[in-house]
């Protein structure tokens, strides 16, 4: 879904891969992760991700967001060419311009709520107010509150704020209603829809829940580490809309 500016000219994409390749050796064994995926992202869409365990998902995420490298192909975000750049450069890229949600929380037990995503604001240039990123995720009343006090749903609904309080790019997001419950992973799912609707932040999703994918601008399926097919929604739906 390419982006027009101002001036009616077409965006470029927010992320070009091309003949992205990743091979894990363990020995003599290789692993075929990614086998020459060629993909576009355009600045604002929401990607849902979708395929089997071992389809090459989280291998993908894990490139777009600068925490691997791939063995062969290229891939750019912006002007930063991340399959070219160094430890350090993809360590400023991660800070500077990613967000991630994961299916586990990994807040700070001994910090509250305000403390945990503090911790963000202090390794970024411009973030956001803590109590507007709370009020993003309809956490304001919890600010105090330590994680143990939290329900699973709320604690996700922290990690989500921790991420977008540095004013991310991109927000990745690896099975983040995983852990939760039916009602409880809509709760997120709303959470998600609402920075993409509102900030304008690039969202990409894995699931391995079907149901998800109706909320996606597109759809792209993986299998056996290759884009087996790429849907386009003629309507987002909302999470209230989903069903599992």
């Amino acid at each position: 879904m390419p982006t027009e500016s101002c001036d009616g000219a077409v965006e470029p994409p927010v992320f070009q891969a091309r003949g992205l390749s990743k091979v894990y050796r363990t020995g003599e064994v290789e692993v075929h992760a990614l086998r020459s995926v060629d993909l576009d992202i355009h600045r604002g869409e929401f990607i849902v991700l979708l395929g089997a365990s071992g389809s090459g998902k989280s291998t993908l995420l894990n490139i777009l967001g600068g925490l691997d490298v791939p063995s062969a192909g290229t891939v750019r975000f912006a002007d930063h060419d991340l399959s070219a750049a160094g430890e350090a450069e993809l360590t400023r890229y991660r800070r500077e311009h990613v967000g991630f949600v994961f299916q586990f929380y990994n807040l700070i037990p001994s910090l509250t709520v305000r403390e945990n995503i503090a911790l963000v604001t202090d390794i970024v240039p411009d973030p956001m107010p803590i109590d507007e990123a709370l009020g993003l995720v309809a956490l304001t009343p919890r600010r105090d509150h330590f994680p143990s006090q939290l329900s699973g749903g709320e604690q996700q609904r922290v990690a989500i704020a921790r991420a977008i309080v540095k004013r991310p790019k991109v927000l990745l997001c690896d099975e983040p209603t995983g852990a939760l419950d039916y009602e409880t992973g809509k709760l997120v799912l709303e959470v998600i829809a609402r920075i993409n609707r509102e900030l304008g932040t690039t969202a990409v999703i894995i699931t391995h829940n079907a149901a998800i994918a109706g909320m996606a601008d597109r759809v792209i399926r993986l299998g056996d580490g290759r884009i087996l097919g790429i849907e386009k929604n003629p309507r987002k739906l909302s999470p209230s809309e989903l069903s599992w």
